[in-house]
């Protein structure tokens, strides 16, 4: 199993890069794991205070529950991924089936902090996108998606998201072993990947 890792900044555009790696290839052969469904169960928590967590912040994530379904997959066992609901900031309480596959992506923005996780990966790719474009792309999102206004969407951007980037987030490029800059039109970077997926398989 070829597992390959891509993170980058939130709304730098990393589901378009998966998306076009996902055309790329045989259908069936790529299986998708999202770090946004290894947030931390917080059904401990009240709602109020569920909102007030830094889910920017590496500690938000259970990178050993991650960690532990790749190693099952890669052992050819499948997995049953958590499902993260952003609308009440916790796990739902439902579950995927997920198959081993010959390649597995997983996608987050912070997945490449976690020393045991960055191990598991085959290659390591990082999506460089402008902060400015960043910021437009997750206001869209998080208020047509997610139940945010523009007030809680620029005040958590201002906050924590920023400061969160630039201290976990970004520093993770230098473990990369490709940076791509998003664009819709990059296909030398998406063939170069394609190119490396072909052979290691």
């Amino acid at each position: 199993m070829l597992i390959i890792g891509i993170a980058g900044g939130t709304g730098c555009g990393k589901t378009t890069v998966v998306n076009q790696i996902l055309n790329e290839l045989p259908e069936g052969e790529v299986g998708v794991i999202s770090q946004d469904s290894y947030y931390k169960d917080t059904s401990h928590l009240t709602y109020d205070e569920r909102v007030k967590i830094n889910f920017d912040h590496p500690r938000s994530i259970d990178f050993d529950l991650l960690v532990a379904h790749l190693q099952h997959l890669k052992k050819g066992t499948p997995i049953h991924q958590p499902v993260y609901s952003f609308v009440k900031h916790n796990r739902t309480g439902d579950k995927i089936l997920t198959h081993p596959r010959k390649v597995m992506i997983v996608e987050g923005i912070l997945i490449l902090t976690n020393p045991e996780l960055r191990d598991m990966f085959d290659i390591k790719i990082f999506v460089h996108a402008d902060s400015d474009e960043r910021l437009i792309r997750r206001l869209k999102r998080d208020i047509s998606e997610r139940g945010r206004n523009l007030e809680e969407v620029l005040n958590r951007y201002q906050t924590t998201l920023k400061t969160m980037h630039n201290q976990f987030i970004e520093p993770t490029k230098a473990h990369a072993d490709l940076i791509i800059p998003n664009n819709k039109h990059n296909t030398v970077a998406i063939d170069i990947v394609k190119t490396i997926i072909t052979e290691k398989l």
